[in-house]
Order: structure tokens, then C-alpha cells, then sequence
């Protein structure tokens, strides 16, 4: 198993966090609740901040390791965000699209949502081809 950059992976999740703020905060959160059929009062009633950033920090951190496993160290930086911007778009969003399609959702959530991970895999990438 090729080894993997700490830096690369922390910064990456921590971009992906970072982003998260801004993509579901004052970029797309009016539409994203719209979408998902909630307002501010129904998001925040029995929600606990720690355990779902805490849970959601694992994830990434995860989802950034094996990125780092697939790329190697010192990926191009060409091939490395092109490859996140691919698995977001590629994997994730078309993931995305098919339940989504069966749970009836709205194309416009695939759209907030699939984005949101295009452009996390393309910073994630940019991590590793910078620091890994």
C-alpha cells in the first residue's frame, strides 16, 4: 500500500468542509432547503452539531485517504483534479441521480448536491497534487 500524505488528507477534508459552509450556507442553502422540502426551524430541531460534523469529518477524511491511495504521492496537478473533478461528477453525482430518480427528488438537488461533490473532488485533488 502506497503511502499516504496526512497534510493532503487533512486539508482536503477540511476544504471539503469549508466549501460545504459556503455551497449549502449563502451560495445554494435558500434553494438546497427548497429542494429537500425544509426551512431553517425544520434543519435545526433535533440537531446535533457534533455528531453530525464529527460523523461527517470521518467521512471525508475517508473519502480523501483513498483518494490519496488511488493517486499516489506527488500526483500531477492536471491528472489529480481532473480525476476528483471525474469522481465527483462520474461516481458520485450519477450515484446521486439514481436514487434521487426513484425517490421522485428534483433535478435541481441532483444539480446542488452532485455539484457540491464535483467540487469537493476537484479541491480534494488539488490537496494532493500540492501536498501529496
Amino acid at each position: 500500500m502506497p503511502p499516504v500524505s496526512l497534510v493532503a488528507t487533512l486539508v482536503a477534508t477540511i476544504l471539503g468542509f469549508m466549501l460545504g459552509a459556503l455551497w449549502y450556507g449563502p451560495l445554494f442553502g435558500k434553494a438546497w432547503m427548497a429542494a429537500v422540502g425544509l426551512n431553517r426551524e425544520q434543519m435545526t430541531a433535533g440537531f446535533n452539531p457534533a455528531k453530525t460534523y464529527g460523523i461527517t469529518f470521518v467521512l471525508g477524511f475517508i473519502a480523501a485517504w483513498v483518494f490519496g491511495l488511488y493517486v499516489g504521492q506527488h500526483p500531477g496537478f492536471r491528472f489529480s483534479v481532473v480525476l476528483g473533478a471525474g469522481i465527483g461528477l462520474f461516481w458520485v453525482m450519477t450515484s446521486l441521480a439514481t436514487n434521487y430518480l426513484f425517490e421522485r427528488r428534483s433535478a435541481r438537488l441532483i444539480l446542488i448536491n452532485g455539484g457540491y461533490h464535483v467540487v469537493r473532488f476537484a479541491l480534494t485533488g488539488v490537496a494532493f497534487a500540492l501536498l501529496g
